[in-house]
């Protein structure tokens, strides 16, 4: 499943990332790679995900949720 179709409250593992080079490493940067797990915060009308990562909160758009496949945890 992608990160878009998560649940609310639910903690997942991030699999793998569709993304091109620089949101790769953008995501990187702020502690998202492969292994790592999320918990999925609140989602918008929009599709905007609000997700905690190491304990920081990231919001992030639909176009790159539905790039990110993950599992549960």
């Amino acid at each position: 499943m992608t990160l878009k179709d998560a649940r609310i409250g639910g903690s997942y593992i991030i699999g793998s990332m569709e993304l091109d080079a620089v949101t790769l490493q953008r995501l990187g940067a702020m502690g998202m790679t492969r292994g790592t797990g999320v918990r999925l915060l609140n989602r918008n009308r929009e599709g905007t995900v609000i997700i905690m990562v190491r304990g920081s909160r990231l919001a992030l758009g639909k176009g790159i949720t539905g790039s990110i496949l993950v599992r549960e945890a």
